[in-house]
């Protein structure tokens, strides 16, 4: 039986999110060493917050790689194989970098905080937008940012699956994008409760300042293959790896992609490795036959591990 494991992003994060998998000293530890190779706490955050300080992105993205790592340690503990490929959701690809031995979690904690704010950096609060666009095909979704830019960035950023597409790019052009999807028949278009619009072309910025800082981090061949968001291909260079994610801070996240590409190379678990459901849900709807499985918590890890053992 083949597998994979997938590590979630941003937006999956919740207060208190780590209690659901009990008081293990794996997941303790985990955090302890991303905290102090950040200089700061991250388990009180995750634990206590204030909600608002754990939304933000600059928080939000080390906590949910070190909860994805964390997540993929407890698995590791309690006897779970190692998966036939891994791969993440934009942030989360980084935790499959991690688990998958290219870099340490005390080097991918704090690149990934100068990642969140570098994106937070390239647009200004309130300049950007994102929108989820549910139920229209990608050529309309795109048709209708190319009818809608109107000098503006508006682009399709991520196609999370079939029936849902996000947009980004400036605010009002976003809003005519989503206006313009509705009236093409459309179901919804949801502006979504962003500091930036991720993954478009004007993160280009945060993009060269991430080169700059990769240069610096020496990256290992995986141990385990990796699909990456920008090209939905495995990379064995470490050259290639770290260009991949320069390349992803301002490219689409092409997800539907990448678990066609797990089918069609035998997997048919999609497990997804920390807090949420939204990966594991969309994995059958992306690709036929897929079987989803969320790890969200310390009973969803034991029927996951009963099911690869079968």
């Amino acid at each position: 039986m083949k597998f994979a494991l997938v590590f979630p992003g941003q937006g999956s994060q919740s207060l208190g999110m780590m209690a659901a998998y009990g008081d293990n000293p794996v997941i303790r530890e985990t955090f302890s060493e991303a905290s102090t190779a950040l200089g700061r706490d991250l388990w009180q955050l995750v634990a206590e917050g204030p909600a608002e300080a754990l939304n933000q992105t600059v928080n939000t993205q080390p906590l949910m790689l070190t909860a994805g790592v964390a997540v993929y340690r407890l698995w590791q503990q309690m006897g779970g194989r190692t998966p036939s490929v891994v791969a993440g959701h934009s942030l989360g690809e980084y935790s499959a970098l991690v688990a998958a031995n290219v870099l340490p979690l005390a080097d991918a904690v704090p690149l990934v905080e100068l990642r969140a704010k570098a994106m937070q950096q390239a647009v200004p609060n309130g300049v950007g937008a994102m929108a989820a666009i549910l139920g229209l095909d990608v050529p309309s979704i795109e048709a209708a940012c190319a009818e809608s830019a109107q000098g503006q960035v508006v682009q399709a950023v991520n196609f999370n699956s079939p029936e849902q597409t996000v947009i980004a790019g400036h605010a009002e052009a976003v809003q005519r994008a989503a206006d313009a999807c509705k009236a093409k028949g459309a179901k919804r278009a949801i502006l979504l409760p962003v500091s930036a619009p991720f993954h478009c072309s004007l993160m280009q910025p945060a993009a060269e300042k991430l080169q700059i800082r990769l240069a610096d981090i020496k990256l290992s061949v995986p141990t385990v293959p990796v699909v990456n968001n920008v090209d939905v291909a495995e990379e064995n260079s470490a050259v290639k790896i770290s260009d991949a994610l320069v390349r992803q801070a301002a490219a689409p996240v092409r997800w539907v992609e990448i678990m066609r590409h797990m089918q069609v190379g035998g997997v048919t678990h999609v497990i997804e490795c920390g807090p949420g459901k939204v990966l594991s849900g969309v994995a059958k709807r992306c690709a036929e036959g897929l079987m989803g499985i969320s790890m969200s918590d310390l009973s969803g890890v034991e029927a996951a591990l009963a099911v690869v053992k079968e």
